[in-house]
C-alpha cells in the first residue's frame, strides 16, 4: 500500500511536528509513506468564504499531487471533510453552469479520484490498518476535544478515544461539553471574532475543569484556538495533536 501524506497548510506552516509524527507512527506500523511536494491547500478557506471558482484549481491540484497513491492520509478532520464532502459539491455545481462542460468533467474526475481514498488519520488506523493499540506510551492525563468536522461530517465517533485508551500510561479524562464547538471554524473566527472568542473561552473553561495535563484533538486549527486562549489565561495545560501522542513510545514528544 502506497500512502501519501496530505499534511495540510496549517500543519506545514505552524505545526510541522504533527506531520513528522504521522510519518514516524505509520512507518512504525509498516506503512510506506510518501510526501508529494506538489501538494498545496485543499481549498477550504476559499470555498468557505464563497470563492468556489477559485477553489477549483486546488481540487484539480490535489488530485494531480496524489494521483499515484493508493491512499491519502491527513492529520486533519477539517481538510479530510473538505475533500470528501465538498469536492463532489464543487464538481456538481460546475456541471450546472453554462460553458463549463470541460471544467465540470475535470472536476468530477478529480473528485472521483480522491474522495474514496482520502482518510483522516484515526480513520486510517482503525478502519484500514485495523489497529487501536499502536504501541504508544504517554504517561500523562489527557482530555480529548472532538472537533466539529471530525464529529459531524466524517463521523469519527469513538475512533480517536479508542486509540487514546490503548496508549500505555495515558489516563483519559472526560471533557465537559465535549461535543460543543470551540468557536474556531476557520474563517468564522475571522468574520465573527467576538463570538469565536466567547465560544473558545467556554471550551477553555471546560478543559481546565477536566484537570488534565494535556488537551488533545485531531485538528490543529481547533487546538491552536483553544490553546491560545489557555496560554493567555496562564494555564499549564499543553495542547497536543493526537498524532504526536500516538507517535510517542517513551512518553516524550518528537
Amino acid at each position: 500500500m502506497r500512502v501519501g501524506l496530505f499534511v495540510t497548510c496549517v500543519n506545514d506552516t505552524l505545526f510541522p511536528r504533527t506531520g513528522r509524527s504521522v510519518v514516524a507512527l505509520l512507518e512504525r506500523l509498516g506503512v510506506q509513506v510518501d510526501f508529494p511536494l506538489e501538494q498545496t491547500c485543499c481549498g477550504q478557506p476559499l470555498y468557505n468564504t464563497g470563492y468556489r471558482h477559485r477553489a477549483e484549481s486546488l481540487v484539480l491540484g490535489l488530485a494531480r499531487a496524489f494521483r499515484d497513491h493508493d491512499v491519502i492520509v491527513t492529520p486533519s478532520g477539517s481538510c479530510a471533510a473538505m475533500v470528501r464532502d465538498n469536492y463532489p459539491r464543487i464538481a456538481a455545481r460546475a456541471a450546472t453552469e453554462q460553458r463549463a462542460t470541460g471544467r465540470a468533467e475535470a472536476l468530477a474526475e478529480a473528485a472521483a479520484a480522491v474522495v474514496p481514498k482520502t482518510y483522516e488519520l484515526t480513520e486510517f488506523l482503525v478502519d484500514v490498518l485495523g489497529v487501536t493499540d499502536v504501541g504508544a506510551c504517554f504517561p500523562h492525563t489527557v482530555t480529548y476535544h472532538p472537533t466539529c468536522h471530525g464529529l459531524r461530517v466524517l463521523g469519527l465517533g469513538d475512533r480517536p478515544r479508542r486509540l487514546l485508551e490503548a496508549v500505555e500510561g495515558l489516563e483519559l479524562r472526560e471533557l465537559p461539553g465535549a461535543e460543543e464547538c470551540c468557536g474556531f471554524g476557520g474563517t468564522f473566527a475571522v468574520k465573527n471574532p467576538a463570538v469565536s472568542a466567547a465560544m473558545g473561552t467556554d471550551k477553555a473553561r471546560a478543559v481546565t475543569g477536566s484537570a488534565a495535563q494535556v488537551l488533545c484533538t485531531a485538528d490543529n486549527s481547533c487546538l491552536m484556538h483553544i490553546g491560545g486562549i489557555l496560554a493567555r489565561q496562564g494555564s499549564p495545560v499543553r495542547p497536543v495533536h493526537i498524532a504526536e501522542i500516538l507517535a510517542s513510545t517513551d512518553g516524550k514528544l518528537l
